[in-house]
């Protein structure tokens, strides 16, 4: 399975449309493209294997692993990038504006209740982040 994570960068945050089988499953926002800087800049493009993981702070949720020279990118609901991550993707509901977007927690459970599965069977999850071009 892959899913596929297409950005519109901005000086105040990046946005983005998660996509699954040609169906938008919901936004994103990210910390602004700043070369990968850890804690203050969104993650490179690329593809990265998704995984679940446990923590007590946000439960059951979604890694990216083996993303360059960073650690701990996680999927994890935040309405404010600049405020509320590090580095991670937020899922969205609604974008407010670069950055910023609100029913975060809607839009996780949507990602979950459609990838957990997956991954409970032993099945593989990528996701495939790349800028939006003009035909997107």
């Amino acid at each position: 399975m892959e899913l596929q994570l297409l950005r519109s960068y901005f000086p105040n945050g990046t946005n983005g449309e998660l996509w699954y089988g040609g169906q938008l499953i919901c936004h994103t926002i990210e910390l602004p493209w700043l070369n990968n800087q850890r804690n203050i800049s969104c993650i490179p493009e690329g593809v990265y294997k998704l995984q679940k993981r446990f923590v007590e702070k946000f439960q059951w949720h979604l890694g990216l692993y083996k993303v360059p020279n960073r650690q701990l990118i996680l999927i994890h609901p935040a309405n404010n990038a600049k405020l509320q991550l590090r580095g991670c993707i937020a899922p969205v509901t609604k974008l407010e504006s670069p950055g910023i977007g609100s029913f975060s927690r809607e839009a996780v459970k949507k990602i979950n209740d459609l990838v957990f599965p997956i991954l409970d069977k032993g099945k593989e999850v990528q996701l495939k982040i790349s800028v939006k071009s003009l035909n997107s």
